[in-house]
């Protein structure tokens, strides 16, 4: 991208879940979901954000419009000004210009609610418009989303999960958002159901100059959509660059492993897969040194002692966190 602008910056966000309390007199420990995340989403972009179930994506997501659990330390700057430190009565201004897709199509919507009851209670609680106003502007958010506008008086029961997501697609832009968090907003419809929401929200970044953050586990949507890609392990991104320099020149171990389990379309080609060592390891016992270490399949003795840095390799943006290129 061509004179980019920082839209949202994060530098060395942790988030933190309470834990269960050991034994009887047993203090509880907290759980490190998100350590020490930073990085850096440009105006107009899309950021894509893999990893496998459990590293912290979705935790991660929501902290950043403060949904769940709080940021435990860390900074958000969010058009330049810092946000991660001011009350909830300030943050509430900036929810016109954050919002969040939310991977459950169904449960994100109140069965109570109309659609048109849905979009008219984000118009009214953020004072935009009410009334003829109101349903002005419910129209033309269906119409936008590839709605019928006689669906306003429907309710979600009532229709697919591909209508359903486009029903929280436009809930999101209800408000004018510059910049969208969308979890794994596909993930949960039919693959044919897929492209369309998909294609959606590419046609409605460009009419609209929307930025995403697109979080998924799917790295073939993820490779469509994104600008650029970081990728996730324990709670940490271990890696950066645009899209395709990800895709052809992985660097670490693990963006390897994980591009490898895509499968080749072509009719009879082969491809190697990379199988890792073990399961996750669990957040209360993270291992020493580099995290990955005890699934890598190139780790060294020095990756089970030191702690690898996010550093930046070339001229391309490309970061990563491993001890084979410090």
């Amino acid at each position: 991208m061509k004179d980019k602008v920082e839209l949202l910056s994060v530098s060395d966000l942790r988030v933190q879940f309470p834990g269960k309390k050991r034994g009887m007199m047993g203090r509880s420990l907290p759980v490190p979901v998100v350590n020490g995340v930073s990085f850096t989403v440009f105006r107009g972009e899309t950021l894509g954000l893999v990893g496998e179930s459990g590293c912290g994506k979705t935790t991660l997501g929501r902290a950043l419009v403060r949904l769940g659990h709080s940021v435990v330390d860390g900074k958000i700057f969010f058009e330049g000004r810092e946000i991660s430190s001011i009350g909830n009565r300030q943050f509430r201004s900036l929810r016109k210009e954050m919002q969040m897709i939310f991977q459950d199509p169904f449960g994100s919507l109140n069965p109570r609610l109309t659609v048109g009851q849905t979009l008219e209670e984000v118009l009214l609680v953020h004072g935009i418009a009410r009334g003829e106003a109101a349903r002005q502007r419910i129209t033309e958010l269906l119409d936008v989303v590839g709605l019928n506008r006689e669906y306003s008086n429907r309710y979600p029961h009532e229709f697919s999960g591909g209508q359903r997501q486009r029903i929280g697609i436009a809930r999101a832009l209800a408000v004018n958002p510059k910049f969208i968090i969308c979890d794994e907003p596909v993930s949960a419809l039919d693959v044919s159901i897929q492209s369309q929401i998909i294609n959606l929200l590419k046609d409605l970044q460009r009419d609209m100059g929307l930025t995403y953050l697109f979080i998924a586990h799917d790295l073939s949507v993820v490779e469509y959509i994104s600008d650029r890609v970081a990728v996730m392990y324990l709670g940490k991104i271990v890696e950066i660059a645009e899209s395709t320099e990800l895709y052809t020149n992985p660097l670490h171990p693990y963006t390897r492993a994980l591009l490898s389990a895509i499968p080749n379309p072509e009719f009879g080609a082969k491809k190697e897969r990379i199988l890792l060592n073990g399961d996750l390891p669990a957040l209360l016992d993270m291992p020493r040194g580099c995290a990955f270490h005890t699934r890598c399949l190139v780790a060294k003795a020095e990756c089970k002692h030191q702690t690898p840095k996010l550093q930046l390799l070339n001229n391309n943006g490309h970061q990563v966190s491993c001890l084979l290129y410090e």
